[in-house]
């Protein structure tokens, strides 16, 4: 379903001067209202007049999260506090929070950017969401609130956590669409299986997961154990949360809202922009939003963009799902590793679940990389014979996708810790 299908289909020639419009808006207000910009402009030789089309976004500056870290709290605001109606924050776990503000017409914002995404999936005014994103600071739980409730449906706000209860509620509540990490999603299908729910026999239709780099192979696996519709949805808190692009049914990469949210693909080692197709980082502009707007901002996201009308009808750029983070990015004896790679062998593997953990440590001048892998019960059952079997096609398979030598340790069930957010699934024990 296309909820806005004037911006959402916008002709191609349309939309860049719709652009081109609102970035000639949105440099002259950070120039005018954000000291930082200001001077990061200045000292590129760039005034808010020469710009007068999207194309020539490519001459702006970047912006990083230390750049944000570095005017904490509220140096990045282009308007009073008193025209601030909320304010969201990253979890800060490596230093001070990154901040986003919203004024009412940023929440307006997001509330239309995620109806967009919640239709995507098939949300209606007749739906249940059980939203358990979770709510308060962290951007997930009201950024799909506010979607669900500018289309209508009945929101469910249980938040993270409480696992038996969220199946008592699916059962119950009668719950159509599910909002969570896709980590979470498993740890509920796990926790129903345990209890003897058939998740065929309710009348789940379809999720939005996100929050965290997922495979294709978790998607089908998802799909297989809730009997849902399973699409990835992109967001963060530095752009506006969730609601910057959703997949559709078709599955052939997530829409983004471009007429709110300008992407473009760059080099992460030489920043130069990178043609539609070719992989890179993923950077962002934010074109309309009030409080926190943000140039050129860039998310460590790796991915690849991709032009053209999609089967559904939408005309937005669309972006592969991502493969990994520069930051996330595990450098093991010279080849660049992304858990998501892992994830996808393990998910094709008869005996293990998709739960792991990536183990770091440094043998003299050598990287040593174990991964730790959670044996199902009827694997467990097996003889010694059937685990070595087990643990050496997981290391063939690993060895063969990533080129280096691995160590494979096969764990008991439930052993690796759940989440009910971000899975955590790297221990980095090396010293240097």
């Amino acid at each position: 379903m296309i909820w806005n299908k004037e911006k959402e289909m916008l002709p191609e020639n349309s939309k860049k001067a719709h652009q081109g419009e609102l970035l000639k808006r949105l440099i002259r207000r950070v120039y005018d209202k954000i000291p930082f910009y200001q001077d990061r402009m200045d000292d590129a030789g760039i005034q808010p007049d020469l710009v007068s089309s999207i194309a020539d976004i490519k001459r702006l500056p970047f912006t990083t999260k230390d750049d944000l870290r570095d005017n904490y709290p509220f140096g990045m605001f282009a308007v009073p506090m008193d025209h601030v109606t909320e304010i969201h924050t990253s979890s800060g776990t490596t230093g001070k929070p990154v901040i986003g503000g919203y004024t009412r017409g940023d929440i307006d914002v997001w509330s239309e950017v995620m109806a967009r995404c919640l239709a995507a999936s098939g949300t209606t005014e007749k739906d249940v969401v059980q939203n358990a994103y979770g709510y308060g600071l962290f951007t997930g739980g009201l950024g799909v609130h506010y979607g669900a409730r500018r289309i209508g449906a009945t929101v469910v706000p249980i938040s993270g956590g409480n696992t038996k209860r969220q199946i008592m509620i699916l059962q119950d509540f009668k719950s159509t669409i599910l909002t969570c990490t896709p980590s979470y999603c498993l740890y509920l299908a796990e926790v129903g299986e345990q209890m003897g729910v058939d998740f065929s026999s309710l009348p789940l239709k379809a999720g939005n997961f996100g929050a965290e780099p997922w495979s294709n192979n978790m998607r089908k696996e998802i799909e297989r154990r809730l009997s849902l519709l399973a699409l990835d949805i992109y967001g963060l808190t530095e752009i506006i949360g969730p609601g910057v692009g959703n997949e559709c049914e078709y599955k052939c990469g997530v829409h983004i809202c471009d007429d709110h949210f300008y992407p473009e693909i760059i080099d992460p080692e030489t920043s130069e922009v990178l043609p539609y197709g070719e992989v890179g980082e993923l950077v962002i502009t934010t074109l309309t939003r009030e409080a926190t707007p943000l140039l050129r901002y860039r998310t460590r996201d790796i991915t690849r963009l991709i032009p053209g009308q999609c089967e559904c009808g939408r005309t937005s750029i669309r972006m592969e799902r991502i493969m990994g983070r520069t930051d996330d990015m595990l450098i093991v004896r010279g080849v660049n590793v992304f858990p998501s790679q892992i994830e996808e062998v393990l998910v094709n593997i008869e005996g293990v679940e998709p739960h792991y953990q990536i183990v770091l440590e440094r043998d003299g001048a050598l990287d040593e990389l174990e991964i730790h892998v959670e044996m199902n019960e009827r694997l467990i059952s097996d003889e010694i014979k059937g685990l070595e079997q087990a643990e050496r096609k997981i290391r063939d398979d690993i060895e063969s996708m990533l080129g280096i030598k691995v160590g494979v340790r096969l764990v008991e069930p439930k052993t690796i810790a759940r989440s009910e957010g971000k899975a955590k699934r790297v221990i980095d024990k090396r010293t240097l």
